[in-house]
């Protein structure tokens, strides 16, 4: 007896799954390993496996398949339902892109991310900016065409693309209210930090000895060295698949802090990654649920745990057995105010809690602009600058400072800048629900114990996998809707703690 539709099309989508995962470690390959001479070569090793994968997903057979299994939806449990419904909307996005632009879009990020690293080398956005418009080009297109056939914005339709079922209406909502309050709580609690005193945490700090360390706080947290990778990029970023995860940090040897916290937080996508239900791993349901819960995961990590007293109390010591270090600068109220200190900074992924949905809010105003056509390619580093000195008070010395300091829009990730500040926001929510329902959890975390944690993540979050949406997720996981009051609620907790007390003093 032949096998169901549905379980014809199961088989359909492994062998998918497994081109999915060849994608990705080539990508993998060229941001860590790959020599730079090489890239019009992966470029159509690229071009020729995303043609194929396109091809596969776009055959009459699944479409056929896809339809019969939907007559007989009757006889399936729940996550095959959902599985359905996924199999679906990622046939109906490929068939709304012709093969042509894919091959097109395949090269050409290939060749504008290799030219954005010599071009943020050397500081030089000219260098990068005929290689930009090209990617621009050619992903107003995609927009366009994706918009049309899903009944969407055209930037709505590259939203969907990284964080299905957000909306700009949702990003306009959360951004407002983000807009509203965070420049004078920015003020507010630079002015709060500058009248307290704290040390100034300095040295050398070899890559070498980062790196174990790094190692050794990811070993705790439950990485699997032996299904994953930690390797240096220029650009922090997490690859792979579950079962073969690979994290990348950029190790500074004048900074301690960068390259490890950059390490948790790739550290906190690869955790979601390994955590979704493997009895579902080569099928769209079992794939993460888009790139704002997936960031929520990095940040909740990074930010919210990483950078808490109970986390430093577990740090400290590792930094006198990996460095030596000594001195009340390296006591856990100094290194816990270092690693909470709010600056105006140029770059991103070195930014604190307060400043970093301000550069995502940036971003967000340039992409839609750029596609739009409101705002020319060349003219990007001069509004990038005006925007950073409007926001933040702060003007880049360099286009490396600048436009050109992250790889988004090389590979032609439009669209996924907003699910920065949006996982930041729904980090807060979800780790509220965390926090009232782990008892002892900052106790476990002080000494170094992170199953508590990631044992709710994996009921609530991780194990679902894609079979609900964002909002289903964050309205069952916390009882409450997407919000950014709890993320301003805890940011005034958290960063103005103590200031009544000063002021009546």
């Amino acid at each position: 007896m032949s096998a169901s539709p549905y379980k014809q099309l199961e088989q359909e989508f492994k062998r998918l799954h497994a081109f999915r995962g060849a994608l990705s470690l080539l990508r993998w390959d060229a941001a860590v390993m790959m020599p730079r001479g090489s890239a019009d070569i992966r470029g159509e090793q690229l071009a020729a496996l995303e043609t194929e994968y396109h091809a596969l997903l776009t055959s009459p057979r699944i479409t056929r398949l896809l339809d019969r299994a939907q007559a007989n939806a009757q006889g399936l449990i729940d996550w095959q339902v959902a599985n359905l419904h996924e199999m679906r909307r990622q046939r109906d996005h490929a068939i709304a892109t012709p093969v042509s632009l894919i091959s097109q879009l395949a090269r050409a990020t290939s060749r504008a991310e290799v030219q954005w690293l010599e071009a943020r080398q050397q500081g030089r956005f000219d260098l990068f900016a005929p290689h930009l418009e090209e990617v621009v080009s050619l992903v107003r297109d995609k927009a366009a065409l994706l918009g049309q056939a899903l009944n969407l914005g055209p930037y709505d339709a590259l939203i969907d693309e990284f964080s299905p079922g957000i909306t700009t209406t949702d990003i306009e909502t959360v951004f407002k209210a983000l807009s509203r309050r965070l420049p004078s709580l920015i003020r507010e609690v630079i002015s709060l930090q500058d009248s307290r005193s704290s040390k100034l945490v300095s040295g050398k700090f070899p890559p070498g000895k980062q790196r174990a360390l790094a190692v050794e706080i990811m070993k705790a947290i439950g990485f699997p060295f032996d299904r994953g990778r930690l390797d240096e990029s220029e650009h922090p970023f997490t690859e792979g698949v579950p079962g073969d995860i690979r994290v990348t940090t950029r190790f500074d040897s004048a900074d301690l802090f960068s390259g490890l916290l950059g390490a948790l937080h790739e550290t906190g996508h690869a955790m979601y990654d390994l955590g979704l239900p493997p009895e579902w791993r080569d099928q769209p349901v079992g794939r993460d649920r888009g790139m704002a819960l997936e960031e929520s995961q990095s940040l909740l990590l990074e930010m919210l745990v990483c950078r808490s007293r109970p986390f430093v109390t577990y740090l400290c010591p590792l930094l006198v057995k990996h460095f030596g270090v000594s001195g009340p600068e390296w006591d856990v109220e100094n290194v816990y105010a270092h690693v909470t200190r709010v600056r105006r900074s140029l770059i991103r992924v070195d930014a604190d809690e307060l400043t970093y949905p301000l550069h995502i809010l940036l971003r967000y105003d340039l992409e839609k602009k750029l596609l739009n056509g409101e705002l020319a390619v060349r003219d990007l580093p001069d509004a990038w600058n005006s925007g950073m000195e409007q926001r933040l008070g702060i003007r880049p010395g360099s286009d490396a400072e600048g436009c050109l300091q992250d790889i988004h829009w090389a590979v032609g990730s439009f669209g996924y800048f907003p699910s920065y500040a949006l996982g930041a926001v729904i980090a807060v929510q979800l780790y509220d629900s965390l926090r009232s329902e782990v008892t002892g959890l900052d106790e476990q975390i002080a000494r170094g114990e992170f199953s508590g944690l990631f044992a709710w993540l994996r009921k609530h979050v991780h194990g679902m996998g894609a079979k609900l949406s964002v909002h289903e997720l964050l309205k069952a996981a916390t009882g409450k809707s997407l919000s950014a009051a709890p993320f301003v609620r805890y940011l005034e907790g958290k960063y103005l703690e103590g200031a009544a007390s000063i002021a009546a003093a």
